[in-house]
């Protein structure tokens, strides 16, 4: 691959709902710059970009796909991002590398969920974008009514640049309303044909919008406009270009993937319209305690950020990376500036679908991949080392739903948790855990789907196989009620015997530690070096409750008597009259489980609060307030640990996708005694099996 310039690249994200046909673009672009000699299919599993066999098998993006293609001289680098809501940190990753993001959309449905989340990362973070309206050629298309959808929505900002001649089955030409050019785009190739004379007056009406659009973002340009001068094509071309820039201008393009019509118009579009790295908003980063905005600069020492980990069964870890500053070539010295340490690397790689291809060189704003750093995760810099910058880190979101996993087959836990392990560096929205009350160990995610393709990968990369299941809550028990409880171990059998005998007073604490220990012994009833040995022995049998084996907390312990024997007692024996007493008093002391209460804050459109407030009360949730923030309502609520275990796939289901929800431990709170009786009675058939 020949070296490119900073101004040569164009670095897009193709971004959107799952099904709107992101991979097929891709495919159309590959095959129209002549990479490619046929259009792959994802029904039919053959996709540029779509290879891993999970991906082939649901038909579904479930990785970031990379596809570099140079188009009129300049490297367009495609990253064909998951539409599914479970990988979301893909999408994040990819807009990391990403100048501008591409938001495709159904022009059977206009804008989707997944549309609108993209709006809204490119409106956070600055990221220039553009619409890409697909599937012209379906049945049922209607083009205005799915045009109407984005304009109702974002408004102004909205600037369609092309409008189709026909639609549907009868989709055949595309008129660029800038150039005042119509194509048909029915065959190999895109072809100048004439404006139908039906369209010339919309035409002229639309492209007078546009030049008064592309004016307003250009002092120059706008005293021309209003000066009675006609602006050139070249003029209107810049006003939106700097409109696109700032994110105040989003054009929309038109064409069908799967049709192959009007990609090349497209690709000639990208180029025009869509920055170059130089031009994409800078990068926030620290030198020392200092903020520092960095701008992408190919004239400057080395410096990039490693924005994607992928765990390669062949070539170990690969880690894609976004260069801000200078070049990187096989000999280049690299520092981790987050950590102070350097790192080793020998070749440099372009990800380029399932392969890597190996290259000389790659300068500022491109983006490359090396093998197997022994210290840099995703987000961190790799600098030259008179670089002292460290760039912001990414933010995923906190997962969302566990699952308990372990080895399908005894004796492979060792490998099934490396595996883990590795797929954990690729994909930083899942975490794996030991939960220390249970044991079990847990991998936490953003959806169900996520975690069972997780487990798949372990199989295809790693060859070894997990087993998921709902995990144990951690629960636990105290006592409601004092009591007063004798605890006695005496035991003979020739020799010196054991003797302990100790009274002890159980009684809840409500507000304090866990657990507290008294000592109220007078006159020597139980020695003193006996007495440590109490209190370890009631600290020890805390860890099993006396209803279903759970913790037991909030519990006082008062010793104030006991019997010793001079010869048979024993630091033992008043360890187990301890055991004794706890488990005869706490028995007795009206026992209650507890179980673990969450803080879920859920963010939601106004139109879902109805439906979010009564899952919520058929949850045992309790609704503690809602508040408007930024167009939507989060509703604040406290609810059992044990209603919100798939609440992620609820959520999504609930409000097709648009609703999101953080959840924090606020308390343990007493089980209500029927769901209590279920849960003693599962956790004793646990016990015996």
């Amino acid at each position: 691959m020949k070296d490119y310039a900073t101004t040569d690249i164009r670095n897009i994200a193709l971004v959107g709902h799952g099904g709107d046909g992101k991979t097929s673009l891709v495919e159309a672009m590959l095959f129209d710059a002549g990479v490619t000699d046929r259009l792959g299919k994802v029904e039919e599993g053959n996709t540029h970009t779509d290879f891993d066999p999970e991906e082939i098998e649901r038909k579904i993006s479930i990785m970031t796909g990379f596809a570099p293609i140079e188009w009129n001289k300049v490297k367009i680098n495609v990253m064909d991002t998951p539409g599914y809501f479970d990988f979301v940190g893909e999408n994040i990753q990819a807009y990391q590398m990403a100048d501008s993001a591409v938001i495709v959309v159904s022009a059977k449905s206009g804008l989707s969920v997944g549309a609108e989340k993209a709006w809204d990362y490119c409106e956070k973070h600055r990221l220039a974008r553009a619409f890409f309206m697909n599937q012209m050629d379906k049945e049922n298309v209607n083009y205005e009514k799915a045009f109407a959808t984005l304009k109702d929505k974002y408004g102004v900002k909205i600037t369609p640049v092309q409008i189709p001649i026909g639609e549907g089955l009868d989709f055949k030409g595309i008129v660029d309303i800038i150039e005042m050019k119509a194509y048909n785009v029915s065959g190999k190739k895109s072809v100048e044909m004439p404006i139908p004379d039906a369209m010339k007056a919309k035409v002229e009406e639309m492209r007078g919008e546009i030049v008064e659009n592309a004016a307003e973002n250009d002092e120059a340009l706008m005293e021309k406009f209003f000066g009675g001068e006609e602006l050139t094509k070249e003029d209107i071309v810049k006003g939106l270009k700097v409109g696109i820039e700032a994110g105040d201008v989003v054009p929309v393009f038109i064409g069908s993937a799967t049709g192959n019509m009007g990609i090349d118009l497209f690709l000639d579009n990208v180029l025009a319209y869509l920055p170059s790295p130089d031009k994409a908003a800078p990068l926030k980063g620290k030198q020392g305690e200092t903020d520092v905005e960095v701008k992408i600069d190919a004239s400057k020492p080395f410096m990039a950020k490693v924005c994607k980990t992928v765990a390669d069964p062949f070539m170990g870890k690969l880690s894609v990376f976004k260069i801000v500053q200078g070049e990187i070539t096989s000999n280049t010295n690299l520092v981790n500036t987050n950590k102070g340490k350097p790192e080793k690397h020998s070749t440099v790689y372009v990800m380029d679908g399932k392969k890597q291809l190996v290259v000389e060189k790659l300068v500022a704003g491109d983006i490359g991949a090396v093998a197997k750093l022994t210290l840099t995760d995703t987000g961190e810099t790799l600098a030259d080392p008179s670089v002292k910058t460290v760039l912001e880190t990414i933010t995923f979101p906190v997962p969302s739903i566990a699952l308990a996993v372990d080895a399908k087959k005894q004796g492979e836990e060792e490998k099934v948790f490396a595996g883990l392990h590795r797929l954990e560096e690729e994909d930083p929205t899942i975490s794996i855990e030991v939960q220390k009350e249970t044991a079990e160990t847990l991998i936490s995610g953003m959806g169900e789907l996520q975690i069972d393709i997780i487990c798949k990968k372990l199989a295809n990369k790693f060859h070894v196989e997990a087993a998921l299941k709902e995990p144990r809550l951690p629960y636990r028990e105290s006592i409601t009620k004092k009591v007063t409880a004798e605890g006695k171990h005496k035991k003979q059998s020739g020799g010196h015997g054991q003797f302990g005998d100790v009274f002890i007073e159980f009684e809840p604490i409500y507000d304090g530690p866990d657990f507290e220990f008294v000592d109220k012994i007078v006159g020597g009833s139980v020695p003193r070096q006996y007495i440590p040995a109490v209190e370890k022995g009631l600290r020890e049998s805390l860890g099993k409750g006396v209803l279903a084996g759970y913790p037991m907390v909030n519990l006082r312990a008062t010793l104030f008597d006991g019997k010793f024997h001079p010869v048979d007692s024993s630091e033992m024996a008043f360890k187990m009259a301890a055991y004794q007493a706890y488990k005869t008093g706490c028995a007795a002391a009206n026992p209650v489980l507890l179980e673990p209460i969450l803080k879920a804050k859920i963010t939601v459109p106004d139109e879902y609060m109805g439906d979010i407030i009564g899952d919520m009360n058929r949850r045992r949730g309790r609704i503690l307030g809602m508040n408007p923030m930024d167009g939507v309502q989060v509703v604040e609520a406290e609810v059992p640990q044990a209603e919100m275990v798939k609440y992620a796939t609820d959520l999504r289901s609930m409000t097709q996708g648009r609703g999101s929800f953080t959840v924090s431990f606020e308390r343990y709170d007493e089980v209500p005694g029927n769901l209590a009786a279920k849960i003693v009675e599962e956790a004793k058939k646990d016990m015996e099996e």
